[in-house]
């Protein structure tokens, strides 16, 4: 198994004069800490058969090879959380979630972020997650501001101890101001609280969207991210490949909106960690999370060794 070394867990910390939170999460053995000054954790996403022709079709073989290389590449890429994902035509998520739950815990000793929208085989992932690490802390991927989900999911989150990621979307799709998202990142987060479930640990995504249909997508974004971070002070996670959507050399992009986003708050993006962790490293750096830019000269190292 690949082992993940995570820190000590310490819950609360005093940040510009007010207690701000931190998510907690925890496989079998390690933990991971999200939080505003800790060092940005980096979701995988490459466990999601969108777009992946190969993974989509052993998938729906029921052959589970091709997902642990995938989430073996991840860790050894740096990857700190993985995402798991199954959904695809031909699927049946119920079975297979929990499926590839067992055998990337099996795999791997990092916490997984669930992405299912189903609430039968979230409960059965989150069943098997608790099996394997008794002790252990997942993150659910995720709810947003319909009622309908809010209802199916919430409930599942509470019972299982875990963490839950909202969208900043609701019955009519994502809103096209901050002030709208920021309504709906409240509103789960009320909604959540009420359920017993800790503010520390709903992590809102402001959603990134295609800069190429609005060209002022990642301005209202960034704004939202912002303003988030200043009303609810929870952690905030971001797809770190959506603002590029539809544009040549998208990575360039990808890393100049990441880092911006990080300076705003985002402090736990998903992505192709082979792809957005040096930059993730670098934008840490400047803002003061890498002392003596420790972990960014470790992972150049480790990169240019080839490993």
């Amino acid at each position: 198994m690949i082992p993940y070394h995570g820190g000590e867990c310490i819950a609360y910390h005093e940040d510009i004069g007010r207690v701000s939170m931190e998510t907690v999460l925890r496989s079998a053995e390690a933990t991971v800490i999200i939080g505003p000054k800790r060092p940005t954790v980096v979701i995988g996403e490459r466990i999601n058969p969108t777009g992946k022709k190969r993974l989509a079709e052993a998938l729906v073989s029921g052959d589970l090879s091709v997902l642990k290389k995938e989430a073996i590449a991840q860790v050894e890429a740096g990857a700190d959380v993985l995402d798991i994902n199954v959904g695809t035509e031909g699927v049946n998520e119920v079975a297979l979630l929990p499926q590839a739950v067992r055998a990337v815990m099996e795999t791997v000793d990092v916490p997984l972020a669930i992405d299912t929208s189903d609430s039968e085989a979230l409960a059965e992932a989150l069943t098997v997650y608790r099996e394997l690490a008794p002790e252990g802390k997942p993150l659910v991927n995720s709810v947003n501001g319909e009622e309908a989900r809010l209802a199916a999911l919430l409930p599942l989150v509470k019972e299982h101890g875990a963490a839950v990621i909202g969208l900043c979307m609701g019955d009519e799709g994502v809103p096209p101001t901050s002030e709208q998202r920021v309504e709906i990142a409240r509103k789960i987060v009320e909604r959540a609280e009420a359920l017993g479930i800790p503010r520390m640990d709903v992590v809102i995504d402001c959603l990134a969207m295609a800069v190429a249909a609005d060209d002022r997508a990642g301005q209202v974004t960034l704004e939202t991210i912002h303003m988030v971070r200043e009303e609810l002070g929870v952690n905030m996670t971001m797809g770190a490949s959506n603002t590029s959507f539809g544009l040549p050399e998208r990575q360039t992009i990808d890393r100049a909106f990441l880092a911006m986003a990080i300076l705003a708050g985002v402090n736990c993006p998903i992505g192709d960690v082979t792809k957005v962790r040096p930059a993730v490293l670098a934008a840490d750096l400047l803002v003061g999370r890498d002392a003596y830019a420790t972990r960014y000269i470790e992972d150049y190292r480790r990169r240019a060794q080839g490993r």
